[in-house]
């Protein structure tokens, strides 16, 4: 029962973030034009609203993980959402591991930017007070928390970690053959 409300957690968090990705996080990397203006002030008011520099002037590094998410992560949204909405797909587990192990890793700076980066006040204000700062995180932390909590579930639970004993049969004659 608990595996389950872990995938359908993780479900919701890929099948929400293919919308996220193409409205708001490629913002930054694709040309302007792309965008309607609806999307673009949605963007500007995220920004100035949770005072988000990097989405408005993203840094080169900032830039390199944007481009990850085109690339790398946004084709693998639908079929992870696909595998844990189905539940128990064994397959998902080592593309599972890559993907939550990627983020993780890119999150780190990002929330280290975060929290101790001196963001000047113009002209795109970014986090001040530890207020702000800490309210920019609780912005980023699921994209940490959640890809965590997928490479434990993958890592540990029978689920998706143990082989089948017919496997380890057919292993076992091959090797005495």
């Amino acid at each position: 029962m608990f595996l389950r409300v872990l995938e359908i957690i993780f479900f919701l968090y890929f099948l929400s973030h293919i919308p996220i990705t193409l409205m708001v996080d490629l913002q930054p990397l694709l040309p302007e034009h792309l965008y309607p203006s609806e999307l673009k002030n949605l963007l500007h008011w995220y920004a100035a609203e949770f005072k988000d520099p990097m989405m408005m002037d993203p840094p080169v590094w900032f830039k390199s993980f944007v481009f990850c998410e085109a690339l790398v992560q946004l084709p693998f949204f639908p079929i992870a959402a696909y595998a844990f909405m189905k539940g128990g797909c064994k397959w998902i587990r080592t593309p599972a591991i890559i993907y939550s192990v990627h983020v993780a890793t890119t999150l780190i700076p990002i929330l280290s930017h975060v929290l101790f980066y001196n963001f000047p006040s113009a002209p795109h204000p970014g986090p001040q007070t530890l207020k702000e700062r800490l309210t920019l995180v609780s912005i980023y932390a699921p994209y940490l928390i959640i890809p965590i909590m997928i490479l434990l579930t993958m890592l540990f639970s029978s689920t998706y970690n143990s082989t089948s004993p017919k496997g380890n049969a057919s292993s076992k004659s091959k090797k005495q053959r």
